[in-house]
């Protein structure tokens, strides 16, 4: 280069890299130190004239001891634009003895146990301090299971239409009630120990009403209301078995019972119950030994199977189940006997939900009710509309041991869409 001057390839040589020539080179001309002739820079002032701010600068800095206050707010942010400081911010800690300092820590105790006053160590243990302000853990409140939730809106649904509840808290029945009442013969299959849960101590019940007895044995030994029988012996002795009922149409066989001898006469009436029965069943992912039973009935004059399916679509339609289907069936004590299926939107198939009948003249005639007293009754289980609202795949998950509290806790409030509105 000549004297005085140097070519912008040559400055770029030396200097090593384009980018830092091209920031050096526009500081030069904004502070008027050179100037650009054609492909070159002349200098317009001598080493001796120029002052490097941006060292004296971080040279204050320095001797005020890198403290942001040592330069002016506009300098401080033209330096961290330029990206030549930034700000750091330091802590320091200072770590003194303490009045309670010792070389080994010691865990204060914050009981007084029998261990201390076996060996006398309570006289020198340390002992944390009670804080006699401080409020306890909070207690939660009750929760209700899902099966609690999906019950209460049965029980308000069948309410709302004219159903009373029956008394449903007696577990153990007689087999007079569960079993022969309803005209099932003592020889019945469901009757063996396989399938029922016997009471060992009291294994048999005190009394039953000795004429109605009477007239159930000769319904099942003769016959009558134009029944042959079962033809067999009666035994007493099988009839007085107590057992864990495995239905509660035990009791809907009482509250007949006592509906036909009430003071004044027969009146009709609706019952319902929802609650818990008991079966010697394998058990498996859809079957426990007990579980939940829905069951509704309605004693009135001259009612037909019409009515019995116009009432059941009334119930499922409020529940929000409206396809459904009927297919004979048979029953001990119902006749003509249906089982009710209902179509799954999940499963994408009709599954059974229920079955159903008019109870026999055999079962009713001996109760004393009038003949044109006709009764027709429905039930299901609580767990499979409530499996199905809560899309639960096994029912151990819902009921017995192995329910998780959180799921109990988290379970929202069940609402059945009404189909009728």
């Amino acid at each position: 280069c000549e004297a005085g001057q140097l070519s912008l390839a040559d400055l770029e040589t030396q200097v090593g890299s384009k980018e830092v020539t091209k920031i050096g080179m526009g500081n030069c001309m904004k502070k008027k130190w050179v100037k650009k002739e054609g492909a070159d820079l002349v200098p317009l002032k001598t080493m001796d004239e120029i002052e490097d701010e941006v060292q004296a600068l971080l040279k204050t800095l320095a001797d005020g001891g890198f403290a942001e206050s040592a330069l002016a707010e506009k300098d401080a942010k033209d330096l961290k634009r330029r990206k030549i400081i930034n700000l750091v911010t330091r802590k320091s800690h200072k770590v003194t003895r303490g009045p309670q300092y010792a070389p080994e820590r010691k865990k204060k105790a914050a009981d007084l146990t029998k261990e201390m006053l076996d060996s006398g160590s309570w006289q020198t243990a340390e002992f944390k301090p009670y804080n006699f302000l401080t409020l306890g853990e909070k207690v939660g409140g009750g929760y209700l299971h899902p099966l609690l939730k999906v019950r209460a809106e049965f029980r308000k649904i069948l309410m709302e239409m004219g159903f009373h509840e029956m008394p449903t808290n007696k577990w153990v029945e007689s087999s007079f009630w569960n079993f022969d009442s309803l005209f099932q013969p003592q020889s019945h299959p469901a009757r063996d120990a396989h399938d029922t849960f016997f009471i060992k101590e009291p294994a048999l019940t005190v009394s039953v009403p000795e004429e109605y007895y009477e007239r159930v044995k000769t319904m099942h030994e003769i016959g009558g209301a134009g029944s042959i029988g079962y033809r067999y012996d009666f035994k007493r002795e099988e009839a007085m078995k107590n057992l864990l009922r495995t239905h509660t149409t035990a009791i809907s066989s009482q509250m007949l019972y006592k509906l036909a001898n009430q003071p004044g006469g027969f009146k009709p009436a609706r019952y319902f119950s929802i609650d818990r029965v008991f079966r010697n069943e394998t058990m498996d992912a859809t079957h426990l030994c007990e579980f939940h039973q829905v069951e509704g009935l309605v004693a009135d004059y001259d009612l037909s199977l019409g009515d019995l399916i116009g009432t059941i679509e009334t119930f499922f339609k409020k529940i929000g189940i409206t396809q459904l289907r009927f297919k004979p069936a048979f029953n001990p004590y119902t006749e003509p006997s249906m089982e009710i299926f209902g179509y799954h939107p999940d499963l994408k198939k009709w599954t059974e939900i229920g079955n159903s009948g008019m109870f026999r003249p055999e079962m009713l005639r001996p109760m004393g009710l009038p003949e044109n007293v006709r009764v027709i009754a429905w039930g299901l289980s609580l767990e499979r509309p409530t499996m199905i609202k809560y899309r639960i795949s096994n029912i151990r998950d819902l009921f017995g041991h192995k329910v998780e509290m959180a799921r109990t806790r988290t379970a929202p409030i069940c609402r059945f869409d009404d189909a009728t509105q």
